[in-house]
């Protein structure tokens, strides 16, 4: 274990110990657990590398290419399920893994769940992880693929949609870059296209009192903000300094104040 260890730390892991353990505990031998510090210390992410990761105290499945649940979207998980209650609907959009969705699912004891990606490769991986709450991913842009038996019905609206400006995608981390298909991390020129959409369209499947929870960058949260408002919602603010988090919230008017 020393020895792994070290040959993660040498290839520049933050958290050598951790995934050292991860390894070991994933391996079948030693030729498998030889095959994956290699591709480790290759720079692939041991998500990728073990087939899942770790969010909200649960296994998530992953997939190569598939976004990778990031521990600062937590954040949003534990705001949804503060706002949420045992079976109400929500509607986890831009879905990846489908982790936001399961783990506020779980959060509440129940929920029906229903989740949308445009990649298929996310679908396929979301379906795993969104089986396991009993609930349904479906293929499409945003909205697009969802029943309209659930317009106005949805209690929670989960949205990380991706945010990263398109000329700041060569700043970020390596493995992202390698390893995450473009289409999961660019948000185009001010990085708020694919938010803009949905933010606008979400109003109309939410039900009266409904929030919608948009996970953001701290630079952009005042755009956020001005989005939801125009879409008709009261807004408020969340960050976590622990986290690293910045979450925007909107409410839905009660049916009694429209």
């Amino acid at each position: 274990m020393d020895e792994l260890v070290d040959s993660l730390r040498a290839a520049g892991s933050v958290f050598a110990e951790d995934e050292a353990r991860i390894l070991a505990e994933s391996a079948d031998s030693p030729a498998e657990l030889d095959s994956m510090l290699r591709r480790r210390m290759e720079g692939e992410p041991i998500q990728q590398i073990v087939g899942w990761a770790e969010f909200c105290g649960m296994r998530i499945r992953v997939e190569p290419g598939v976004f990778l649940p990031r521990p600062r979207s937590e954040f949003l998980v534990g705001k949804a399920i503060g706002l949420g209650r045992p079976g109400c609907t929500i509607l986890d959009v831009c879905c990846g893994t489908g982790a936001l969705g399961v783990a506020a699912a779980t959060g509440l004891g129940s929920a029906d769940l229903h989740a949308t990606d445009l990649d298929p490769a996310a679908v396929r991986c979301a379906a795993v992880n969104v089986d396991e709450v009993a609930g349904r991913v479906y293929l499409g842009d945003l909205f697009g693929p969802l029943p309209r038996s659930l317009r106005g019905r949805a209690d929670l609206l989960l949205l990380n949609a991706p945010y990263v400006p398109t000329a700041e995608l060569p700043l970020m981390p390596r493995e992202a870059r390698l390893h995450e298909e473009r289409i999961t991390l660019d948000g185009g020129e001010d990085g708020l296209d694919v938010q803009r959409r949905a933010i606008l369209e979400a109003p109309l499947w939410m039900a009266p009192g409904a929030h919608l929870l948009v996970e953001t960058s701290d630079i952009q949260a005042e755009s956020t903000m001005r989005l939801m408002k125009l879409a008709g919602l009261a807004v408020t603010l969340a960050t976590s300094n622990e986290w690293g988090a910045t979450v925007v919230i909107g409410r839905k008017a009660d049916s009694d104040q429209r």
